[in-house]
Formats: structure tokens, sequence, C-alpha cells
């Protein structure tokens, strides 16, 4: 929890799935716009920026594996012990609200005009090309994993298998592009690209982008001669969807394709869980799971998860923040002392630090502010955890992500 008016920028949007449909789209616009200066098969990849390296304002993952659960005894955690849980994702996730691109690629001068808009806090540059793969027609991006990450979906950000095959060459694709190209996890098959060459598939994942069939990083982008800086990802948390695709248009010309990602209608019909599985929970997804039933039934566990996101990538960053909030789901300690107790048979005070707590505390305060009680009463409930309307909308359209993956 943070104080009003201590924002900090906007985590993972949920919508990175279906929204980023567009950037299908575009790569296939200016494919096909220009075909004598971008042909078919020339690859491409997610480029930071107009040079490479970390985007501005897009969070950069951790990558440090977090433990699972050994299921023994509940301990008492100090405030130095990191949590025992699996399934953390290891960065804070990026909401994508509006893709853009322009004839001939994004520039330099385009990225920074885009970067000075009222409330945008980070773009993503990236490239993309059909290539051929095992004589399949596929659409290849290419990023380095730190900036690529925290775009991706929940699931997929949060799989140390995929990011380590991706981090070595390999080629990760959809389930419908590998049965496309009948490529098996581990296999090497040749590519045609800008270059006649050979790749290795690390393995199938949630990529959230329709129409995108793989990713590979950086490295292997440029082996593949991939083409550069197709069009741009924009996330500006506290902006209207719909003033930002204008204020972008107007920035990039009337030549630009500008297409909002998100909805305007955030989505809030959520499932609920009534039953939970016996025993202390062992990873992050039981945790929310669990809490939301134990201490607040009738609230969808997919708004825990979203929070916990949110706050501090699953327990990756538990402060002390700008406002002093501490833990994994960020309570400051006044607040703390109102709500914070002792979950899962915990004994002892209230950690802030210990997720065992912290998560069935938030479940109790949102429960207390009315969460229950219908569409309004959540919105207000969330609203109450962190005075901001874009965090309520961020909160609800991560949820339904998370319902979606994990149903």
């Amino acid at each position: 929890m943070r104080l009003p008016n201590k924002i900090r920028r906007r985590s993972l949007l949920a919508l990175v799935g279906c929204g980023l449909a567009a950037v299908a789209t575009a790569i296939a616009i200016l494919i096909s716009g220009n075909p004598s200066s971008t042909p078919v098969g020339a690859g491409s990849g997610f480029a930071v920026g107009a040079g490479g390296g970390t985007p501005a304002g897009a969070v950069v993952g951790n990558a440090a594996n977090v433990p699972a659960g050994t299921g023994s005894a509940p301990a008492r955690m100090t405030s130095q012990t990191p949590p025992n849980l699996a399934g953390a994702t290891p960065t804070h996730l990026v909401v994508p609200d509006v893709i853009a691109s322009v004839p001939g690629g994004v520039t330099t001068a385009d990225l920074a005009k885009i970067q000075k808009l009222n409330g945008v806090r980070a773009v993503l540059a990236i490239d993309g090309a059909r290539i051929t793969v095992n004589g399949a027609s596929l659409t290849v991006l290419a990023a380095p994993a730190a900036a690529l990450r925290p775009w991706t979906p929940p699931a997929t950000a949060s799989s140390t298998g995929v990011w380590s095959a991706f981090g070595a060459g390999d080629l990760i694709t959809t389930t419908d592009a590998a049965a496309k190209a009948h490529l098996a996890q581990g296999g090497s098959y040749p590519v045609t690209a800008a270059v006649r060459a050979r790749i290795t598939n690390g393995g199938t994942a949630l990529l959230g982008v329709a129409g995108v069939d793989g990713v590979v990083n950086q490295d292997e982008g440029k082996k593949l001669g991939l083409v550069k800086n197709v069009a741009v990802l924009v996330n500006a948390p506290a902006v209207n969807v719909t003033t930002l695709t204008a204020q972008v248009q107007a920035a990039l010309g009337a030549d630009a394709h500008v297409i909002p990602l998100v909805s305007a209608a955030v989505p809030t019909n959520l499932p609920v869980d009534t039953k939970t599985s016996a025993g202390r929970p062992t990873n992050y997804l039981q945790l929310f799971q669990a809490s939301a039933a134990n201490y607040c039934p009738g609230l969808s566990w997919t708004v825990l998860a979203a929070i916990g996101q949110i706050e501090s990538a699953d327990g990756q960053n538990v402060g002390p923040s700008t406002s002093g909030a501490l833990g994994p789901m960020q309570f400051l300690p006044s607040t703390w002392a109102t709500w914070g107790i002792s979950g899962f048979g915990d004994t002892g005070s209230p950690n802030i630090m210990d997720p065992f707590d912290a998560v069935p505390s938030a479940a109790r305060m949102l429960c207390a502010e009315g969460a229950t009680s219908g569409v309004q009463g959540l919105r207000q409930a969330i609203f109450d955890y962190n005075h901001a309307d874009w965090y309520v909308d961020e909160v609800l359209t991560l949820a339904a992500e998370y319902a979606r993956e994990y149903g």
C-alpha cells in the first residue's frame, strides 16, 4: 500500500496478450508497404530504443530464481528473510497501452517525441518480420531478455525455463507455431531469413501476441539479419487510452499507424475459488488462491495476484518504497498496524515482510473495504489500497490476464 499521489510506475498489463496482436499487423504493413527495402524473409527483433540496450522507463528484470517452498512447519520470518515461495515473476511487468508504426520504421527522433509525451513511462521499439523455419513461414521478433520479459504475460515472465532457453539463443514459439512448423523442443531446424542458418527450438510459451509466432534474443536476431524498429510499444498508465492514441498519432504524423491495445471497458467478471488445497501454500499462485478463499471468501484470487505483481513483482522488491511501504504487498507500517495478521498457522506478531502474513492481510483489508460487494465495491476497495484510478484499472486488467492464463 502506498500514500495517495505516491504513484510508482505501472507494472504489467494483462492485455499484453490481445493487445499485442497489433504487432503482427504493424510488421505486415511495413513489410508489404515497402517490399524493395524490407523483403519478406528478412528477420527482425525487439530493439530497445534506436540503439539497443534498456528502454527508457522500462523495468529491467532480476532473473534470480526463488526456491520452492519445502512444505515444512511454519517458521517466523525476520525482515531480512527472503520469501520461500516459488512462482514469483522476477520483474515488474509493463503494460503496453498503444502500438505505433511508421513507414520506414521508428526513428530516434520518433522515440524522443513519444518519450516526451505527458504520462509516458516506458517505450519499447520492436523489430519484426516473417521468416521461414523448417519450411513454415513464421513471424518472429527479437529482443534482449531484460527488455522483452517485462512485456510478456505473467505465466511466461515467471518461467525460468523459457528465459534460460531464450538466453541461449533458442527460438521460443507458440504452441500453434510449433505444430505448424513441426518443431520439437531441442531440435535443430533450417531457417531462411536475411541469411540461411539453423536454429534450436527452445520450447513453447504463451507469447500473448496474436499473429506473432516466436521470439529470439537480440544476438540471434542480429545473426539472422532481422529488420530493426518496425514499431514501438508505449506504456502510459495514467493517461486515457483514447487521449494517448491521439497524442502518439500527433507526435508521429498522419502516416503513422497507431492502435490502442487496451479496452475502455475494464473486466470485472473474475473467477472466485470456493475451495483451496489442503496444507500450507508452496508457491505464490497457491498463496493468492488460498488467501482469497480463507481470508476473504468471494474475492477473486486474481485480484491478489495482480496487486502482488504490481506492488513487488511477487516479493522481488520488498522496499522500503519512497513512501515507506514494505513487504510483498507493500503495506505502510501505519496501515499494517491496523490490518496485519498472522496467516496460515504462523505464530507470534504479524510480519510485514512475510508473504504468509502479508497476502492474507491484504485479503482481509480488501474484504473490509467492500471488495466482495459488487463491481463498485471491488473498485473502491482497490482504490483504497492505492489511491489512483489508473491503479484500479491496472489491477483489474492484470487480474483478467491471470484468469485467462491460469483459469
